[in-house]
């Protein structure tokens, strides 16, 4: 492989086109170059449109601009050789005439300049230890089978997860239903299994409170948001009433997402364009972001490590960072994708987003932006030409994104690193079906002695398949460089102190010892302030409360001194016959 000067645009001949343009070292004066590859079996310099297949990710790798370009093995095949040179320089010897493209023989030929030869060294792969993470789908046996995923076209995962249930999104006559079934409650599901189902409209979000493994939030077409509290053991019977009914939203509810570090907080965006806090304890809506902040549709909402921060993207194509507790845009970025399709973005480390969105010709893409200079991405790469949005999922302790497209059949994954290109492509896991939905694991409820560092649920039309994703370890140890300590289930803030302007990053524990979880934690409602309630949340989710409970003590108390007194009569009598 060979860069080579371009002393004008395009200028390939008939065969070739011109890629774009990359700039020089400062000490080179930022003169333009073009790409030429070398046929390994002739040895002769051809343009890039004799190798379709990794034109585009040449464009992506190669051209990405400065002082920081570099190869990689697995998007240039096997045995890469490469030199930089610069018209500008006279150094060696210059290569035959006869290795130039068509009509570009007329061109001068410098030499080899040193100064860019040592930019490209024999180790051209990227050294990581997740390169060669692999995805392993579960055995029939240990999937959930006859389950009717949701048809709804709302892009939504349709899945929550967490170290105890999985929650997915079915389909239910008369009304919104999601099912809740115990992580090992794997195999044929009865078509008879209770299901949650107060909603009066299809359900389309759902999502577990990181601070109580037994809670679950749902926002529906009904224009509501409902908590629900899940038994150990999940449900014996269907689930009509919740904890707490959060109304407040005059058109569906299409994404909710609980606060990572502070307890009982919860988002809601719906179709009305307005994003609604709440605070589960009172049962109260604390702030709201109207439509004179996002005019049109919400497509995502992501809170930052720390929840100080929110990042939407919305309908009129920008993506907007917001200090919820004020109310304010902190900063806003308009066109991240060129096309008209949804976008996506999440926090990704370091004060960075990233972004998934379509290209004007309905590529797909990915982009990593820095929050505090927007103007241009720091890596933008094309993917591929489906049509599926793509839902990012990040894990901030080995700084790995995973994108899932709904309708797609793999899980791409990349690593985000703090030194340009910045985003690197490690793998795809491919398989046969396609995904309506995916539920992501947190990272305490893997399996830490299989170097499981990441899990997926993903939705076939009747199933529900784990994915676990693996980095190959010889070692059965535990490896302390995969599992850094990770969020925990305790909250490190209450509601009332992140109101106040405290902000906290979450409460770290080790998995060394294996994650343990913690007893059941009820979930408490002022039922003062609570006007959209119906129960009480014992008898909402099944348990009994406290006085029910001492009640049935008493209860039990009597009937064994009962039990006892009889049995007294009985010896007597049995004496009695016997003297006879």
């Amino acid at each position: 492989m060979l860069w080579g000067p371009s002393m004008r645009p395009g200028a390939w001949g008939a065969r070739g086109r011109s890629l774009g343009s990359a700039r020089c070292p400062p000490s080179h004066g930022g003169k333009p170059f073009l790409l030429l590859l070398r046929e390994v079996s002739t040895s002769r310099f051809l343009p890039v449109d004799g190798f379709s297949g990794v034109e585009k990710a040449l464009k992506r790798t190669c051209l990405s601009g400065g002082e920081k370009l570099r190869c990689e093995e697995e998007m240039l095949g096997p045995e890469p050789s490469a030199c930089f040179w610069c018209p500008e320089t006279r150094w060696g010897s210059p290569p035959a005439m006869g290795d130039m493209p068509p009509r570009q023989t007329h061109m001068p030929f410098p030499s080899v300049c040193p100064a860019w030869t040592w930019r490209m060294s024999r180790q051209v792969v990227r050294s990581s230890k997740f390169r060669h993470v692999f995805g392993q789908p579960a055995k029939a046996d240990q999937c959930y089978e006859d389950v009717r995923v949701s048809q709804n076209t709302w892009d939504s995962g349709f899945c929550a997860v967490n170290p105890k249930f999985v929650a997915l999104i079915c389909e239910a006559s008369g009304g919104g239903a999601f099912l809740v079934l115990p992580l090992g409650k794997t195999g044929r599901v009865d078509k008879n299994v209770p299901m949650v189902c107060g909603h009066t409209a299809p359900v389309l979000d759902i999502a577990w409170c990181p601070h109580n493994d037994n809670v679950i939030a749902s926002g529906s077409e009904d224009c509501s948001v409902m908590v629900w509290e899940i038994p150990d053991g999940g449900l014996t019977l269907p689930l009509r009433e919740p904890v707490v009914t959060l109304e407040g939203h005059t058109k569906r509810v299409g994404i909710v997402a609980w606060h990572p570090t502070a307890q009982n907080v919860l988002l809601s965006a719906g179709c009305d364009n307005v994003i609604l806090v709440w605070d589960v304890g009172t049962g109260a809506a604390v702030l709201t972001l109207g439509s004179d902040v996002h005019p049109d549709t919400i497509y995502s909402v992501d809170w930052s490590r720390d929840g100080a921060l929110i990042c939407t993207s919305c309908r009129d194509k920008r993506v907007r960072i917001i200090e919820p507790r004020k109310g304010t845009i902190v900063a806003e970025k308009d066109r991240p994708h060129e096309g008209t399709r949804p976008v996506r973005a999440v926090f990704v480390s370091d004060g960075k987003i990233l972004t998934t969105g379509f290209s004007r010709m309905s590529e797909r893409q990915v982009a990593l932006w820095d929050t505090k200079h927007l103007e241009e991405p720091l890596s933008l790469q094309e993917l591929d030409t489906s049509s599926g949005v793509l839902l990012p999922f990040f894990d901030p302790d080995t700084n790995i994104v995973y994108l899932c497209g709904k309708g797609d059949s793999s899980i791409r994954y990349f690593e985000i690193t703090s030194e340009a290109p910045f985003l690197h492509y490690l793998s795809m896991f491919s398989s046969k079906e396609s995904q309506r939905g995916m539920g992501y694991m947190p990272k305490r409820g893997l399996e830490v002695n299989k170097c499981e560092i990441a899990r997926f649920y993903k939705l076939h039309e009747r199933k529900c398949e784990p994915i676990a994703m693996t980095v190959p370890r010889k070692s059965d140890l535990f490896q302390e460089d995969l599992y850094p300590p990770t969020a925990g289930p305790d909250a490190a803030l209450t509601a009332e102190e992140w109101l106040g302007g405290r902000d906290a990053g979450p409460l770290l524990i080790s998995l060394k010892d294996g994650y343990v979880p913690p007893k059941s934690r009820e979930l408490r409602v002022n039922r003062g302030l609570d006007t959209g309630r119906k129960r009480t949340a014992p008898e909402a989710s099944g348990a009994p409360s406290s006085d029910a409970i001492s009640q049935l003590e008493e209860e039990m108390r009597k009937l064994q001194a009962t039990v006892q007194e009889l049995q007294k009569r009985l010896d007597r009598l049995e004496e009695t016959v016997q003297a006879k």
